[in-house]
């Protein structure tokens, strides 16, 4: 069997666990990979067409409802021991008239399709508009690109996580709702049950590290973030990010997501794969 390959994600935890040598004091044969050399993707390709072309990591990770669909289609399986939860929300530039989540009635939102952005924007704003006002953009690709276009004024609101959720808090944006939400690890190639259980465990450290002195390690947002920003960023006024949950993502949780999905059609159901949870996940 192989090295084990880890990718960061655009969290902290694998930049942290790497630099202070979590990953080697567990014993872990590995490989690090930062894979994130361009941040745009073609036209409607979100976080489930990502994971139909393959990753070379054996760890991934999106929004647990891509995940629930992937793992039920075969693409891997869901780690079901941990899951993590990411600060997001809608932004719009400063001097925008849209202050409120109704505002947004008719508005074009960039998100990433069959994406967190994608679902987690849709749950939010359905408190507050009828389904067919909600008007979602999927032209921008993936993350960064939904910053920068929001950035130069291409796109009217953005939907955004991690550190593109930070740094447009410290250039004045607007946040107008919260939608964070729940990302889930998807297992791919069949790694040793065993490299899972010490990949994880260094993560824990990690974790534990950004607790205790976050103003320490939001630093490695830098490390995937374009080039063009760089010199704007100041990542000492960031906050933590994705939040790493050592708690089981239960069958309830994953029916619930499933149902949803369904619900809203945002997969033909047809293309939803088993949608049994003993099917989908692996423990440790």
């Amino acid at each position: 069997m192989g090295k084990f390959v880890i990718s960061p994600h655009f969290r902290l935890h694998e930049w942290v666990a790497e630099e202070k040598g979590y990953f080697k004091a567990e014993g872990l044969d590995y490989e690090f990979r930062g894979v994130w050399n361009t941040h745009k993707t073609p036209d409607r390709s979100g976080a489930f067409q990502n994971i139909e072309k393959g990753f070379e990591a054996n760890v991934s990770c999106a929004c647990h409802w891509t995940v629930n669909v992937a793992a039920s289609k075969g693409h891997g399986k869901l780690y079901a021991d941990a899951y993590s939860v990411a600060p997001a929300a809608v932004f719009v530039p400063p001097e925008s008239a849209i202050r409120e989540p109704e505002d947004l009635k008719g508005v074009p939102i960039s998100v990433g399709y069959q994406s967190g952005s994608h679902y987690s924007t849709l749950q939010a704003l359905e408190q507050y508009l009828k389904p067919h006002d909600i008007k979602l953009g999927f032209a921008d690709g993936i993350l960064f690109s939904r910053m920068e276009n929001l950035i130069d004024r291409k796109t009217p609101a953005a939907a955004l996580f991690s550190g593109p959720y930070y740094f447009l808090e410290q250039l004045g944006f607007r946040k107008i709702i919260d939608t964070s939400f729940m990302i889930a690890t998807l297992l791919t190639g069949e790694p040793d049950p065993q490299d899972v259980k010490k990949y994880f465990s260094a993560l824990r450290r990690a974790q534990r590290d950004i607790d205790l002195r976050p103003e320490l390690h939001t630093h490695h947002y830098r490390n995937e973030f374009p080039e063009r920003f760089l010199g704007e960023m100041d990542t000492r006024r960031w906050g933590p990010g994705e939040r790493i949950v050592f708690e089981t993502y239960t069958r309830e949780s994953f029916e619930d997501s499933f149902n949803w999905i369904r619900e809203h059609g945002i997969f033909d159901p047809a293309e939803m794969g088993s949608g049994k949870y003993e099917q989908a996940c692996s423990t440790a």
